[in-house]
Parts: structure tokens; C-alpha cells; sequence
């Protein structure tokens, strides 16, 4: 019987809400991140926490932080996997970019461009989003992405570019 194959993925991981048990955010996402180990993800490396603002309606300011693990899950089933532990965090479905205890994102794997029920690999909004590059050019500057082909260092560079004021 042949062991199922190993993947390695590019997470974001964020939080805006205190957990009972755990504390602020920043606190939140340390656990999660022992969570993750707990259920057998190898971390490869874990970018520092950081503080960004809110997007949408939330008005909390959230911790955010990304990962490169690597587990034998293809998407689909590390996405369930996800969920369930953002539900034991106390995460409940509603507004879009509200406020949450835990968010857990998919944003690249090393298998390209997949797409299924409920997930979009790469993730599709990743480009625009500082709180997701920032942290992933701390750990994973030159993962590209397979759709533009530009390293994650490259998007970053892209996204904070300094641009001209219209008149």
C-alpha cells in the first residue's frame, strides 16, 4: 500500500476576536498554529504575527501571520480540516469579512492552479491583500504564483508601490 502523497501549501491565518479560552488575537492564532501540529501539519516555517486594519464591516483590527506546511491532505480535505478547526474556535458562517475568531486560508500549494467546490488555489483575492503578502514574503519570497508567474517578493513589491497622486 503506498503512503498518499505530500504537499506543501502557503496558509494565511488571521484573527479579530478574543477566544474564551485562548485570549486576544495574537494569542488565537499561537494556538491555532499548536492546533494545526496537533492534527499532523509539518510547519516549515511560521511568519512573526502582525497587526493589520480591517477590510468590510469589522471594525477590530486583526492579528495575521502565514504558514508553509506541508501534509499528505489534498486541498479539498485540508480545507474541511480547516473549517472544522475554525468552528472549534468558535467561528460561525455569516456577513462576509466580518468579524471572526479564526480564519484559515488556502493560498497557494505546490500542485499550481486547483479549483473545487467552496476553494479557489491559488486564493483569489491573495494579490491585493497586504496582511497575506507581507507575512508570506517573510517566509516564502520567492514562491511564485502560478497564475502571473511573479514570486510572492514581486507581488509585494507590486501591491506597495508607491503610486502618483491623480489631479
Amino acid at each position: 500500500m503506498m503512503a498518499a502523497a505530500s504537499h506543501v501549501y502557503l496558509i494565511a491565518l488571521g484573527s479579530n476576536i478574543r477566544h474564551p479560552a485562548d485570549g486576544p488575537p495574537r494569542e488565537v492564532l499561537r494556538a491555532a498554529i499548536e492546533v494545526l501540529e496537533d492534527v499532523g501539519l509539518l510547519f516549515h516555517a511560521a511568519s512573526p504575527i502582525s497587526d493589520s486594519f480591517p477590510m468590510g464591516p469589522s471594525q477590530r483590527r486583526f492579528a495575521n501571520a502565514a504558514a508553509v506546511i506541508e501534509t499528505h491532505r489534498d486541498p479539498a480535505a485540508l480545507l474541511a480540516l480547516f473549517k472544522g478547526i475554525e468552528q472549534a474556535f468558535g467561528r460561525r458562517r455569516g456577513q462576509r469579512w466580518a468579524a471572526r475568531v479564526l480564519d484559515l486560508d488556502i493560498v497557494l500549494w505546490d500542485g499550481g492552479i486547483w479549483a473545487g467546490r467552496g476553494l479557489a488555489i491559488p486564493h483569489p483575492q491573495f494579490r491585493q491583500r497586504d496582511f497575506v503578502l507581507r507575512p508570506a514574503k517573510a517566509i516564502a519570497p520567492g514562491w511564485r504564483d502560478p497564475v502571473t508567474g511573479l514570486s510572492i517578493a514581486q507581488l509585494y513589491a507590486r501591491l506597495t508601490k508607491p503610486r502618483p497622486v491623480p489631479r
